[in-house]
C-alpha cells in the first residue's frame, strides 16, 4: 500500500459573463467526444496516428468533454437555486503520454471542471490545477505533461475571454 500526499490548488475564475453565455462558449470550444468516430476506430483496431488525427479534429482547443452533468435541476428539488454544471474535460492522447508511465494517472484524467453561479450571481469556472495533481506521481515525465495541461487550460480560458490565473502560466 502507498499513501501519497499532494497539495491541490483549486483555481476559480470570475468569467465576467452570464452563466448561460459562458456555458455555451465553453461547450462550443470544448465539444463532446465524437462517440461514433471513436467507437468505429476501436472496432477497426485503428492505428494510433488515426486516433491522433480524429482527436485533433474533435478537440479544436485541445480538450474534449467526456461527461457532463447539470446539477441545477436535480439539486433544485432540495430548495437550492444554484446553477452548476460539472464536466470531465480532457484529451486521451495527452493522457496516454502519462498513462504510459503510470496508469493511476487516470484518477485525474480527464480533468474535472465546474461552471457555477455563486451567491452574488457571478459565473465562475473552477478547476484543480493539473500540474499539482499530476506532480503527486513523483515522475518527471508525468509532471511535465501536468505543466503542459496548465498551459492548455490557460490557452482555453484566454480563448474564452476569461481571466487566466497566473499559476497556469508559471509552470
Amino acid at each position: 500500500m502507498t499513501d501519497v500526499a499532494y497539495e491541490a490548488h483549486r483555481l476559480t475564475v470570475d468569467t465576467g459573463v452570464p452563466f448561460e453565455e459562458f456555458r455555451q462558449r465553453y461547450e462550443a470550444a470544448v465539444p463532446a467526444l465524437d462517440q461514433p468516430v471513436f467507437e468505429r476506430l476501436i472496432r477497426e483496431d485503428a492505428d494510433w496516428p488515426a486516433v491522433l488525427r480524429a482527436t485533433e479534429r474533435n478537440a479544436p482547443h485541445g480538450f474534449i468533454i467526456y461527461w457532463s452533468f447539470d446539477n441545477t435541476a436535480l439539486l433544485r428539488l432540495s430548495g437550492d437555486r444554484w446553477r452548476s454544471v460539472q464536466y470531465l474535460m480532457g484529451n486521451h492522447t495527452i493522457a496516454q503520454r502519462m498513462f504510459h508511465h503510470n496508469p493511476a494517472v487516470m484518477e485525474y484524467a480527464p480533468l474535472r471542471t465546474t461552471l457555477y453561479e455563486d451567491a452574488g450571481g457571478v459565473t465562475r469556472f473552477a478547476i484543480d490545477q493539473p500540474s499539482r495533481q499530476f506532480g503527486g506521481f513523483d515522475d518527471p515525465a508525468i509532471a511535465a505533461v501536468g505543466v503542459e495541461l496548465d498551459h492548455k487550460v490557460a490557452d482555453l480560458l484566454e480563448f474564452l475571454d476569461a481571466p487566466v490565473p497566473q499559476q497556469l502560466r508559471s509552470g
